[in-house]
């Protein structure tokens, strides 16, 4: 890890264009590192456009180069709308987003490097189209990103919590309250650091809004909208307040029914479009390894 102290040489400069100059990395490395809480600055997870203060002391890990190509795969990507700004994907059961040291191929990217050659760049070279992600075991709807000027746009809504998510879960429990509200900070867990955990140590503001569908026995159906958009946010949010999502392998805690992915389901995405300005919204139903967890738990 490397820390710098600010001097008043480096005084109101980004913090993005101080590290270019300091670690030699481009600006979508720095974006990447920033997002993912590699860089924190006096202990906290911030934008790349914070300007420094003097006496500031900004933390970053060790940049590891990735060294690895994006192989085109066709992947039968299930489109749900496509035109030549967006894509949006219902992704399935088991498809990581992009892909990383140990995990090349299979991913969405590698299915989207196939079915298009215009796709935005801002997000780093690994990661060509994608404005946001949802977990490998999480299935559901992602809108995608054709150029950059689309994707500052749509990257530009979800900041300003203007686009609309409704997720689908099974959660362990049977809910009591019909609505609620989860407002509880997330950040890297202190000791795992694999996990996310609500936590007042270097996290950021997280909230999830909650509906109750129907109560089971043991279980409860649920819909959830995000104003936020953290890592593992309602698998993480939900296992906080007693109610782990059904099959998830991760934060669960309970016996799962099979290896098939965490009944968690982006069932809605809603967008103003970055050209037209046109809202837009979409729905894909809930897929079969959901739907077979379902009917057991219904049947109980």
């Amino acid at each position: 890890m490397q820390e710098f102290t600010i001097t008043g040489e480096y005084k109101n400069k980004r913090v993005d264009q101080f590290l270019i100059e300091k670690m030699g990395l481009s600006r979508s490395k720095i974006q990447v590192m920033l997002k993912s809480g590699e860089i924190l600055v006096n202990g906290k997870s911030v934008k790349n456009s914070k300007a420094l203060k003097e006496n500031d002391v900004v933390t970053a890990n060790e940049y590891e180069e990735e060294s690895m190509d994006i192989k085109p795969e066709d992947l039968n990507l299930e489109i749900v709308y496509e035109d030549e700004d967006v894509i949006v994907v219902n992704k399935r059961n088991g498809m990581v987003v992009h892909p990383a040291i140990g995990n090349p191929s299979g991913t969405l990217v590698n299915g989207l490097v196939h079915h298009s050659k215009e796709l935005s760049d801002l997000n780093g070279e690994f990661r060509p189209g994608i404005v946001h992600r949802i977990d490998a075991y999480t299935t559901g709807l992602l809108v995608v990103a054709k150029n950059n000027k689309a994707h500052t746009a749509l990257a530009k809504q979800l900041e300003e919590k203007t686009t609309h998510r409704k997720y689908i879960a099974l959660v362990w429990g049977v809910v009591n309250t019909d609505t609620g509200t989860i407002d509880a900070p997330i950040g890297r867990d202190s000791n795992d650091r694999k996990k996310m955990a609500v936590t007042a140590s270097n996290s950021r503001e997280s909230v999830t809004n909650f509906k109750v569908i129907e109560r089971f026995k043991d279980t409860t159906l649920i819909e959830l909208v995000l104003e936020t958009g953290r890592t593992h946010q309602i698998r993480v949010h939900m296992n906080y307040i007693g109610y782990p999502i059904v099959n998830d392998p991760v934060y669960g805690r309970r016996k799962r029914f099979d290896e098939s992915g965490q009944c968690l389901h982006a069932a809605e995405l809603g967008f103003i479009h970055p050209k037209t300005g046109e809202y837009m919204e979409f729905s894909c139903p809930l897929p079969e390894c959901f739907t077979n967890i379902l009917s057991i738990v219904k049947d109980n």
